[in-house]
């Protein structure tokens, strides 16, 4: 595997590893105080009548970091005819909402930021270590 692979396979990992804390965030401790800060939330009551939404935006992010983890791994085992498909979308979907996220406002542009700059970097290297092969 190429360099430019290798680097998008690390980038698409370490997004996979920050979308499984964010849906530890959103989907197990949605209500705690440091969470409630995290998100801007004022009060334990905005928590509690959020929750629900929450635990399951959550699962969406953990289906999409077992998503690119996998295409990881499974490039790994040299299953590439798999794996970077799953990967590619993976990481395009976390981009996307990244976008969204982006376009709600200037107070979520940290966040989009967050979201979305590892999925970046892993779409374009495996862009450009699909074009130009060694």
């Amino acid at each position: 595997m190429s360099a430019l692979l290798v680097i998008s396979s690390v980038c698409a990992v370490l997004a996979g590893l920050v979308h499984v804390y964010i849906f530890f965030l959103e989907s197990v401790a949605w209500t705690s105080p440091r969470v409630r800060r995290i998100f801007g939330m004022a009060s334990d009551a905005e928590a509690q009548a959020t929750r629900s939404l929450a635990f399951n935006q959550g699962f969406y992010n953990l289906f999409l970091a077992i998503g690119a983890v996998l295409g990881v791994l499974l490039v790994a085992v040299g299953n590439g005819a798999t794996g970077w498909p799953l990967v590619v979308l993976s990481t395009a979907s976390m981009l996307g909402a990244a976008v969204v996220l982006a376009g709600t406002g200037r107070r979520y542009l940290n966040s989009a930021f967050v979201q979305g700059a590892l999925p970046l970097i892993a779409l374009l290297f495996a862009f450009l270590g699909s074009t130009f092969r060694a």
